[in-house]
């Protein structure tokens, strides 16, 4: 049989470049293993109506964040009528979107922080200030964009003054932000492949919260704790509302659901759907507490590959 094509989509636009950078050099090692012919495409410098000329039997999406994970980038591979990896363009956009997501998981009784919506065009922090006194919500708050990844942008306020500033900064950049409760605890995160869960592991940053320090760089020492430091029966319950979650959405591949662990109940803060791929991330992590490898792992994403879903 003839080896296949592989048009490994990598790099982007979006603010989290450098990390789809590396997930997609991680991916390519792996595919050139498995004997893949592999060639590469980056958004910043093409445009993605020329990925149909690629000639290639599959696509690998290795974006990340905006136009890589929000529905944008998949509507052009579904364009193109080539398979392609991770979910379609309806779940991407909906898990992306933090607003959607959150309404999804309530419609679903999925246990979620309790939130607000702030939008740039009618701000008013008088009267936002007044729901929450109203709504009850108690500090620290948490501020982050609608849709973005990584932790970019996430703000933990402590006090009224904090929380107006940070929503004032984040206003000047984006038009919807997200202000919901700040749940404490275990921090917890699970993958999904292919509708069943892998496992669950925990996170113990040295930093205020997870942010994106504490995710892509070694320096910034956060203890993973592989399974995750909890009772086997709340063990199975966290992996069945991750797969739960990953069903609902329609997502495809792999996902990785990200969730807060506290008095005694889960909180679910968000599902990425395209998880990173690099040698510090967790997805490959917890694949491998399951022996199942890199490579292999990699390999499982692309016979995945499809159309209309």
């Amino acid at each position: 049989m003839p080896k296949k094509k592989v048009l490994v989509v990598l790099g982007g636009n979006s603010k989290e470049r450098e990390i789809s950078v590396k997930t997609g050099k991680a991916c390519i090692v792996a595919m050139k293993k498995l004997g893949y012919i592999i060639n590469t495409f980056d958004p910043k410098k093409k445009s993605f109506f020329e990925i149909k000329k690629s000639k290639a039997d599959i696509i690998f999406n290795a974006l990340h964040g905006e136009e890589g994970e929000d529905g944008y980038a998949q509507s052009f591979f579904e364009f193109s009528k080539i398979p392609y990896t991770h979910s379609g363009v309806i779940p991407s956009m909906n898990a992306m979107n933090k607003l959607i997501s959150k309404k999804i998981f309530i419609k679903n009784k999925i246990k979620t922080p309790s939130y607000q919506i702030v939008e740039k065009k009618n701000y008013n922090f008088l009267k936002l200030k007044k729901i929450f006194s109203t709504k009850n919500f108690k500090y620290p708050i948490v501020v982050k964009p609608n849709n973005e990844g990584s932790s970019i942008g996430v703000k933990i306020c402590k006090n009224i003054i904090i929380l107006k500033k940070s929503i004032n900064s984040l206003l000047k950049t984006y038009d919807t932000l997200l202000v919901e409760s700040f749940i404490g605890g275990q921090e917890i995160q699970v993958a999904v492949l292919n509708g069943k869960a892998l496992g669950a592991i925990e996170l113990k940053p040295k930093r205020k919260f997870y942010d994106y320090k504490a995710k892509y760089l070694k320096s910034a020492k956060t203890n993973h704790i592989m399974p995750a430091n909890i009772s086997k029966s709340k063990y199975n319950e966290v992996l069945k509302i991750a797969e739960r979650t990953h069903k609902i959405l329609g997502c495809r591949g792999v996902t990785r659901s990200d969730f807060k662990f506290a008095n005694n109940k889960f909180y679910l803060l968000e599902i990425n759907t395209q998880p990173g791929m690099t040698n510090l991330s967790l997805v490959p992590e917890i694949a491998n507490f399951r022996k199942i490898s890199f490579t292999k792992l990699v390999q499982k994403l692309i016979l995945d590959a499809s159309l209309n879903k």
